[in-house]
C-alpha cells in the first residue's frame, strides 16, 4: 500500500500500524509527537490500535517551546 509520510510517498505491507509505521521512521522522541493521518489528529490513547490504510496523508508534528524573556 501506499502512504504519504510527511509529504513524501512510501510503499508499506498492509496491515501497517501507528506504531511500526514511528518505529519504521525512525521518529525522534516518539512520546513528544503528534501524529494527523488525512489532517486529524491522532490521540495518545488510539495510537496502538491505529491500523494505516492505501492513500493516508501521515504528518509528524513537533511542538516546541520558547519565546521572548
Amino acid at each position: 500500500m501506499t502512504i504519504t509520510v510527511s509529504g513524501n510517498k512510501k510503499e508499506f505491507a498492509d496491515g501497517l500500524t501507528l506504531p511500526e509505521l514511528i518505529e519504521s521512521e525512525k521518529v525522534e522522541t516518539p512520546q513528544y509527537v503528534t501524529v494527523s493521518i488525512n489532517e486529524e489528529f491522532v490521540s495518545k490513547a488510539d495510537e496502538e490500535a491505529t491500523v494505516l490504510k492505501d492513500g493516508d496523508v501521515v504528518e509528524f508534528l513537533y511542538f516546541m517551546g520558547g519565546g521572548e524573556r
